[in-house]
Formats: structure tokens, C-alpha cells, sequence
């Protein structure tokens, strides 16, 4: 973090001292602070009302007409006033200062409008001089977050579905940096289990070590369609047309399929610790993760830890289920383990933790993970971004951590999300992760190649094309609440017109621009002057600027990515309107510089925004 003394120090600058701060305010990190503070302290001194009380109750505007924020005198809870009568009261006694340039009384509500020179100084200053740092506010200092995001199966390609878990968790995982806290993002891998004996059958009988090296994950794939078709087609063999099988009792061993059954004692040599099936398990794991990690690389994630189903020792597993034992938690049906949820949650229902051959289930395994996670890292909190299908699972899980008396089981959080309708490629096969954005990439390098004369100006073209192909992906994703299903179009997806991908990166790039032809330096534009800005977009547009940590405080309350993404829409509308008023071309140097800083901290602030949401933003495209 840089320093935070930029906002106290501007007001130094200005003859001002920082107001006394309420509790959950945060002044040195964010200016529309500064100013509630001031209005707090002053309504305080008035009304006798607890300041924390007012602060709260203080409201962000819509529109510039009704102030920058308002008070609805109701909110305060009074008894035995009339709230317009104490609208014009408090408005007439309110002793303005320097921090508020006007006070109105509108019905039961008052509107401050802020001292615009005041605002316009601190906020850009403080943009520009703490740069991607804007925004940042101390929410979670000292605290631990663990993320647990994406967990695909190796050896299965990246579909749709894997895509919404990464880049939500991605999303998430930067916004608790973004507030503090420290981060440690994990990727649970399906990484063990039967389906690594069909797969090693598989190699052996499909497998190719060149395309192996190639393509590790996509040829596993191949091979472990090949394998289940073999499968499938040896289970067919032993039933007859109508349906039934045709098999004396002795036989009906054999419809299990003789590939299954390979399949099925390869895995019980894995379970056993046999060197020589662990080491071609091991090999197909580490090539996989190789792969994804370049994956997650073009989507700017990076995990501290690749994890799995296959690192829970199976002393863990076996030291849960007895001390689900010990708790009275279990009943055995027919020699299989269950635990009854009912009795806690009528919806949660039975939940089988071992199987009547003294195998351990899905369930199990997650409990002696985060036992584990608990042991080894000691974190605060610890969330699960997984599809809303797994609710039930997420539920069981979390109950039976709570009643085996786990005081930090209360700190575990599912963020879930819906599903991506409607995906398959523009040729209409499987959706694959890498498919989409090889083929978004192409689209938007076919649109960048019709500008010839900015082409040309691209160092890198192919690496431009994908980046704001992925931007595309994840602004579509983004756009609705993470808990709908949402429908995923081709056509809106790659389009520059309206509120997509592609028009984020273009305003980025329009406004690097802007800062480029200006032969403006950094240093001119901290000693600009702001009340050269009286144009009423450039108060819109400031008070939008400054309006970035509330916004991120915001989404720490709903977790949704499209908090962030209707800001940086509406921001970009905004500077889009300074265009065609605010010059910078042409105009004399003074008016120059201070709209360029302006513009300056606006591209500052869409940069922070589209990087927390896991974007590269371009500068030429």
C-alpha cells in the first residue's frame, strides 16, 4: 500500500483539517468520507442526533441536481417531529464551511452539494498519487481469506461451467485484496477416483506420448471418450433388445464390463499405493495442471495452491468420520454410514459419509480438507465459489462441520452461481474453454484489422486481439447477478457497440490516448488548477471518480461482479459526454492541463476497476 496521507495532506494544503471520523468511515482512503464526516459532526451539533446515526443514514444522489448526498430526515428516527419542518430548520442553522457550498431543504429530505473546488482537488490529486491503489480501503487487515475457485476434473477440458467458477472466484479473490485481506486462492482438483483407472486403461489402448506432450489435456479427453464408448458398448453387448438382461445370475458380474473392471483395480492399486499406477496418475495430474496453468494465466489468476481429492490423506478422512462417531453423529443403514440433517434443518435430509465397502464419499473428503485447511493456515474465513446445483452438498457440509463443534465452521461461505445456456461454438460443436477464446480472439482481430491506419500503430497485434476477446467472455459473464442463469450470444458478446468487453477496452485505449497526444507531463498535471473545470459534465464526471470506494465497499456486501461492471459502464458514458465539451487538443495550456487530469484520473480509476475484475486493460487497440 502507498501512503494514505494524501488526502490529509491536501486539506493541509487548503487550510482544512480532516473532520473527527465516525466508526466504519474512512477518510484517509476515501474523500466522500471526509465530506459525511463534516456534515455528521456539524447535524450532530445542531440536532443532538448520534453521529454514527447520521452517517449512516446519509445517501448517494442519482442526479448532480439533488446534491452529492442527501439525508432523509425520516431514516434518523425521531419521534415527535415533523420531518420538514426540521428540514428547513437544520438547513438555515447548518454552518456550511469550506467542505459544503450549498444546503437545500426539500421535503423531508436536505441535500448537500459539496464544495467543488474542494472535491475536485482531493479527488484528483489523490487518484493520481495513489494510482492503483484508489479504491483500496482497510476492511479486512490482518484477516486470512481463503478462496477455493474453478476445481475442475483432470483430464476433461475447461468447459462453460469452469469458466463462471474461475473468473467469480478470480473476482472475488481480488476484492478481498482490495479490502485488506490476505489472500490465498486454492484450486480443489478432480484428481482421484475410478474414472484415473478408465483413463489409464484408456492410454494404454488409445494413448499417444506425442500428443500427450502436445496437448495433455485435450488428448486425455479423447482418450477417455474412446475408453467410456468401450464401456458403454460391452455393457450393451450383455443386454438383450427388449431390454432385459440376458444372463443367469453368474453373468450378471461380467455386464459391469471387463474395461470397468480393469479400470476399477487400477484405481484399488492407486488407493493401495502402488508406485508404478501412482506414477502414471501422477504424470497425467502434473501435465494437466501444467496446461491449466497457462489457462489461468490468460485469465489473470495465479493459485497459491493447487490442491485435490487426491492430497486428503485417508487418515484425515478416517479421523472425521470417527469423530462423527464421537459426536453421535452417525447411523449405519445396511453398513453404510449416514448422518441424519434433519434433525438440525428439516431440508438438509440424510447424507451418506461412507459406503457400506468402507469407501469414503465426496462429503467426507471436504470435511477433512478444510479440517486440514484449518490446521495448516489458521484462516478467518474460507469461501466456496460453486454452482447453485451443489447448494444442498455446500449446506450438508457446513452443518456437519458446525454440530462436531467446529467454532470456525460459522466462518465458511458458499457464493454460488447459475448456469451458461446456449453455448456451443459458432460451428456448433461442445463448448471448450480454449475454443471460445481462440474464436473471440479471431473475431476481434478481423474488426482491428478494418482500422488499417491504427493497426499498423499495434506493436502486437495477435496478444491486443485476445485480450480484448477475453474481456468479451468476462464482461458478458459479468454483466447480470452471478446467482442467474444467463444466456451467452456470439453476436452481443463481440460487439464494440453498447455495454460490452470490447467498448471498456475502447474507452481505456481512447483515453491513453487522450494522455499520449497531449505532451502533458505527469508533474504539470498535479499542479493543476481545478476551478478552471466549471463545466457541469466535469462536476458529473468527478463525482463519479470519487464515488470508486464506495462502490467497492458496496460489492463487498453482495459479492456481485456487476456492482463494479454498471460503474465502469457508466463512468465510461460519462467521460464519453466530456468528450464533445471538455477539449484538450487546442485549447490554451492552463484549461489543457486540468482537463487532462481529470481524463487522467478517469483512466486511473477504469484501469483499477477492470483489473479487479481480472481484465488487461489495453492502451492501443
Amino acid at each position: 500500500m502507498s501512503s494514505v496521507s494524501t488526502i490529509t495532506q491536501e486539506l493541509e494544503k487548503l487550510g482544512l483539517q480532516q473532520p473527527k471520523s465516525v466508526k466504519e468511515s474512512f477518510p484517509n482512503y476515501n474523500i466522500i468520507d471526509v465530506f459525511r464526516n463534516y456534515i455528521a459532526d456539524e447535524l450532530n451539533r445542531i440536532s443532538e442526533v448520534d453521529k454514527d446515526t447520521i452517517y449512516q443514514a446519509l445517501d448517494n444522489t442519482k442526479t448532480l441536481d439533488q446534491g452529492d448526498v442527501i439525508i432523509p430526515i425520516p431514516k434518523l428516527k425521531l419521534k415527535g417531529i415533523n420531518p420538514n419542518e426540521k428540514s428547513k430548520e437544520w438547513a438555515e442553522k447548518f454552518d456550511k464551511g469550506k467542505f459544503i457550498s450549498e444546503i437545500k431543504s426539500q421535503g423531508v429530505f436536505l441535500q448537500f452539494f459539496f464544495n467543488k473546488h474542494v472535491l475536485f482537488d482531493l479527488t484528483i490529486n489523490d487518484v493520481l498519487k495513489r494510482k492503483q491503489d484508489y479504491g483500496y480501503l482497510p476492511l479486512g487487515e490482518g484477516k486470512k481469506v481463503i478462496v477455493e475457485f474453478s476445481s475442475p476434473n483432470i483430464a476433461k477440458p475447461f468447459h462453460a461451467g469452469h469458466l463462471r467458477s474461475t473468473i467469480i472466484g478470480g473476482f472475488i479473490s481480488n476484492l478481498y485484496e482490495k479490502i485488506g485481506w490476505e489472500v490465498k486462492r486454492f484450486n480443489y482438483l478432480g484428481d482421484w477416483g475410478k474414472q484415473f483407472g478408465l483413463l489409464a486403461v484408456g492410454f494404454e489402448k488409445y494413448g499417444s506420448e506425442e500428443q500427450l506432450a502436445k496437448d495433455p489435456i485435450n488428448h486425455l479427453f479423447e482418450v477417455y471418450v474412446k475408453i467410456n464408448n468401450d464401456v458403454r458398448n460391452e455393457t450393451s453387448e450383455t443386454i438383450g433388445e427388449s431390454g432385459e438382461f440376458d444372463a443367469s445370475e453368474q453373468d450378471e458380474k461380467k455386464i459391469q464390463s471387463s474395461t470397468n473392471e480393469e479400470a476399477r483395480q487400477f484405481f484399488r492399486r492407486m488407493e493401495d499405493g502402488d508406485e508404478s499406477a501412482l506414477k502414471i496418475w501422477k504424470r497425467f495430474r502434473d501435465l494437466s495442471i501444467e496446461r491449466y496453468i497457462d489457462t489461468y494465466a490468460r485469465l489473470n489468476i495465479q493459485y497459491d495452491v493447487y490442491s485435490g481429492e487426491s492430497q486428503v490423506p485417508h487418515e484425515t478422512m478416517k479421523n472425521a468420520t470417527k469423530q462423527f462417531e464421537e459426536k453421535g453423529l452417525i447411523h449405519v443403514d445396511r453398513g453404510a454410514k449416514l448422518i441424519d440433517l434433519t434433525k438440525f434443518n428439516k431440508k438438509l435430509g440424510k447424507a451418506l459419509v461412507e459406503k457400506s465397502d468402507g469407501t469414503s464419499l465426496y462429503l467426507t473428503r471436504d470435511v477433512g480438507e478444510a479440517m486440514k485447511r484449518y490446521e495448516t493456515y489458521k484462516f478467518d474465513k474460507m469461501i466456496y465459489v460453486v454452482a447453485s446445483q451443489q447448494d444442498l452438498h455446500c449446506a450438508q457440509f457446513f452443518e456437519i462441520l458446525k454440530q462436531m463443534g467446529l467454532e470456525w465452521a460459522n466462518n465458511l461461505e458458499h457464493i454460488n452461481f447459475g448456469m451458461v445456456q446456449g453455448m456451443s461454438t459458432r460451428k456448433g460443436n461442445v463448448v471448450f474453454l480454449d475454443n471460445i477464446l481462440q474464436e473471440t480472439k479471431e473475431k476481434m482481430h478481423e474488426v482491428m484489422k478494418k482500422n488499417e491506419e491504427k493497426y499498423k500503430q499495434i506493436e502486437e497485434p495477435d496478444k491486443i486481439a485476445d485480450l480484448i476477446g477475453i474481456s468479451a467472455v468476462m464482461i458478458q459473464d459479468f454483466q447480470s447477478k452471478r446467482i442467474l442463469n444467463y444466456e451467452f450470444k456470439w453476436d452481443r458478446m463481440t460487439s464494440f457497440e453498447g455495454d460490452t468487453g470490447p467498448y471498456l477496452q475502447y474507452a481505456h485505449s481512447r483515453l491513453c490516448s487522450v494522455q499520449r497526444k497531449s505532451n502533458i507531463s505527469e508533474e504539470e498535471l498535479e499542479s493543476a488548477n481545478f476551478d478552471l473545470l466549471v463545466e457541469p459534465c466535469a462536476s458529473n464526471l468527478i463525482r463519479t471518480i470519487a464515488q470508486y470506494p464506495d462502490v467497492i465497499k458496496k460489492t463487498t456486501k453482495n459479492m456481485e461482479a456487476s456492482t463494479i461492471v454498471t460503474y465502469l459502464f457508466n463512468l465510461t458514458h460519462i467521460v464519453s459526454q466530456c468528450y464533445d465539451i471538455l477539449w484538450v487538443a487546442g485549447q490554451e495550456k492552463d484549461i489543457a492541463i486540468a482537463r487532462l487530469a481529470l481524463y487522467a484520473s478517469a483512466k486511473q480509476v477504469l484501469n483499477n476497476g477492470m483489473k479487479l475484475l481480472g481484465l488487461t486493460p489495453v492502451e492501443r487497440m
